[in-house]
C-alpha cells in the first residue's frame, strides 16, 4: 500500500469537546494526551477506574468508567455524557478487545462482538440525537478504530454470537467485528449525512521504538495470540501507542479530511476493505439487527430474517 506524507496533527482544538473510549491505555490514552495538549476538552472513558483516573489526572480531566461487557453501563455512560456536556464535537470509539476463548456476557452476547461492535453502536446511537443537533451548527465527527484485520472477517447475520462456528483462537471473530466497525461507519453517514464519520486502522506507516509498554496491540498483550505478533503478517500491527494515535489525532482534529465522508483509512491513506463492507444492504441489515439486539437483549438466532 502506498503512503502519503504525514499530515500536520498539531491543530488547535481549544473549545472542542472530545469523548474517547478505551482511553485508559494504549492508543486511547496517547490520543487523550495529544488532544488535551492541543486544547481540547477531553472526556476519557475506560473500563479500569484506576488506569482511567490516572490518564484523567495527567490531562486535568474528569474520567468516566464503563465496562462494555455490560450494556447497562453503556447506557449509563451515555446518560452521564449528556448530563455533563451540551455539545460533543468528536466521539472516538476506540474501546475494544481480542479474546483467545469464547466468552458470553450477561447480556447474552459473545464478548468480542459486544465490546467491539454492539457497545460502541449503542453508545453512538444513544448520542445520535445530540450529535445530529450539534452537527447542524458546526461539524461533528465520529471516529472508530477499525483494523486491517477486517479483510479476514466473515460476517454472518445468522451467527453474530459465534454459536454455530468454531471460535478457534478468536482472530476471525475479532476481524469480523472490525469489519462491522467499517460497515457501521458507512451506514452511519448514509443515515445521518450531517455527521462526519471515519474508521481507521491506526498505522501511520512508521515504527517507533518498541519498548515493553508498546510491543503489542493493547488488546493482545494478555492473549495467547501475542507471540504471533512477532511474525509476519501480524508483525505489521506492532507500533507504539504514540505512533498509532497519530492517525486518530488527525481524524479527530483536522478541519478537512481529503476523502469522502465514511472513508476507512489505513493510517493516513484510504484503505482496502473486505468485499462484504461494500454491500450496502448487508450494512443496513447489520444496523437494524444491532438496534434490535441492544433494544431488546434478544439473541441473533431470533433475527435471521
Amino acid at each position: 500500500m502506498g503512503r502519503t506524507a504525514r499530515p500536520d496533527t498539531r491543530i488547535d482544538m481549544t473549545g472542542e469537546t472530545v469523548v474517547i473510549t478505551g482511553a485508559s491505555s494504549g492508543f486511547g490514552a496517547a490520543l487523550a494526551r495529544r488532544l488535551a495538549a492541543q486544547g481540547a476538552d477531553v472526556i476519557p472513558v475506560g473500563r479500569s477506574p484506576v488506569r482511567t483516573a490516572r490518564v484523567a489526572d495527567e490531562i486535568g480531566a474528569e474520567p468516566l468508567v464503563a465496562d462494555y461487557a455490560d450494556l447497562a453501563q453503556v447506557r449509563r455512560l451515555a446518560r452521564d455524557l449528556l448530563a455533563r456536556r451540551d455539545r460533543i464535537d468528536v466521539l472516538v470509539n476506540n474501546a475494544g478487545g481480542l479474546l483467545s476463548r469464547r466468552w458470553e456476557t450477561a447480556d447474552g452476547h459473545e464478548l468480542t462482538f459486544q465490546t467491539n461492535h454492539l457497545a460502541p453502536f449503542l453508545l453512538t446511537t444513544l448520542l445520535l440525537p445530540h450529535l445530529e443537533e450539534g452537527a447542524r451548527r458546526a461539524p461533528v465527527r465520529v471516529v472508530t478504530t477499525a483494523s486491517l484485520g477486517n479483510r479476514f472477517g466473515r460476517l454472518r447475520l445468522d451467527d453474530l454470537n459465534w454459536r454455530q462456528r468454531r471460535y478457534g483462537g478468536g482472530w476471525i471473530a475479532y476481524s469480523t467485528t472490525k469489519l462491522m466497525n467499517i460497515m457501521f461507519t458507512y451506514e452511519l453517514v448514509r443515515r445521518y449525512p450531517h455527521i462526519q464519520a471515519f474508521s481507521v486502522h491506526p498505522d501511520p506507516g512508521v515504527r517507533g521504538p518498541r519498548g515493553p509498554e508498546s510491543t503489542y496491540p493493547r488488546f493482545a498483550s494478555e492473549s495467547r495470540l501475542a507471540p504471533l505478533f512477532d511474525r509476519p503478517p501480524l508483525r505489521h500491527f506492532r507500533i507504539t501507542a504514540e505512533d498509532g494515535a497519530e492517525p486518530l489525532v488527525w481524524l479527530a482534529s483536522a478541519n478537512e479530511i481529503p476523502a469522502p465522508n465514511g472513508t476507512y483509512f489505513h493510517g493516513f491513506t484510504p484503505g482496502k476493505v473486505n468485499p462484504q463492507a461494500k454491500d450496502p444492504q448487508l450494512a443496513e441489515r447489520l444496523w437494524d439487527i444491532s438496534a434490535r439486539l441492544v433494544a431488546s437483549g434478544a439473541f441473533d438466532t431470533d433475527l435471521r430474517s
